[in-house]
């Protein structure tokens, strides 16, 4: 396993594409600290901005590569196109972790910065803390959205969570900013707690749970029925009863939106519909 830890606080962004299980293995701590990084618009070596250890931890599994100690919120790309091992972050991580990610997986101990596991096409991310916007979600100008693998986070998240999502699993306990499942097509989000407005905007198929307060429910979304329970995964059920609606009708979709009931009282005037 190797651990790395901060040699000093950063004053600017890191990119650090090679703290990746796939670049590390086979190499000594030694070859590890020859790898190029870049800090502001200097490249550097990584030995020059981290301390490297190769250590044999009998407590720590073997499928930890890589283990993180310390506040690593400037660093970037930590995990991106990880096709295997793990990744341990004791610490807050900084944008784009887990980009593009295949396979592996990477635990935070922390919050982590905007465009967690974005386009991420397999493994898992488990964040014990909050994550910021775009979970899941492309880039500006890109359709490529999560197309596999499961994320986790435990806290609350920003705007934009899923977007474009085409398979995969997003779970959050905590509650969720605007546009929830924008222009999703497949796979499932759920948020255990409150999601503010436009949830499932332009979506065309997939599943979004919300367990908490949505404030509205778009006008291009219809009612179909109050269900008793949702499965979100195989094994995980939500007790309900949750209010389903369909949409985005304006992007002809089919997508389903479920929405607790008890928690959201000005939500009775679509029970006429039914």
């Amino acid at each position: 396993m190797i651990r790395l830890r901060p040699a000093r606080e950063f004053r600017f962004p890191v990119i650090a594409e090679c703290i990746n299980p796939d670049v590390l293995e086979g190499k000594s701590a030694g070859e590890i600290g020859e790898l190029k990084i870049w800090e502001g618009n200097r490249q550097k070596k990584l030995r020059e901005i981290f301390r490297i250890d190769e250590v044999r931890d009998e407590s720590t599994p073997e499928s930890v590569a890589i283990a993180i100690h310390g506040d690593v919120s400037k660093v970037r790309r930590i995990g991106s196109f990880m096709k295997s091992g793990e990744i341990v972050i004791n610490g807050d991580a900084g944008m784009h972790l887990g980009e593009e990610m295949k396979g592996g997986k990477i635990t935070v101990h922390g919050n982590v910065g905007a465009w967690l596991g974005s386009m991420m096409t397999g493994g898992s991310i488990e964040v014990h803390g909050n994550a910021s916007d775009y979970v899941g979600a492309p880039y500006r100008g890109s359709t490529k959205g999560m197309h596999g693998g499961r994320m986790t986070v435990y806290g609350n998240v920003g705007n934009e969570v899923g977007a474009w999502m085409k398979k995969g699993t997003i779970k959050v306990y905590g509650s969720a900013g605007q546009f929830v499942g924008f222009r999703m097509r497949d796979g499932t989000i759920y948020v255990q707690n409150d999601c503010e407005e436009r949830a499932g905007a332009c979506m065309t198929d997939g599943k979004i749970v919300a367990g908490g307060c949505l404030r509205s429910v778009l006008p291009s979304f219809t009612i179909d029925s109050v269900k008793p329970r949702v499965k979100i995964e195989e094994n995980e059920t939500v007790e309900g009863p949750f209010y389903l609606f369909l949409g985005d009708l304006a992007e002809g979709g089919k997508g389903k939106l479920y929405v607790f009931k008890d928690k959201n009282p000005h939500l009775t005037c679509y029970e006429k519909l039914l």
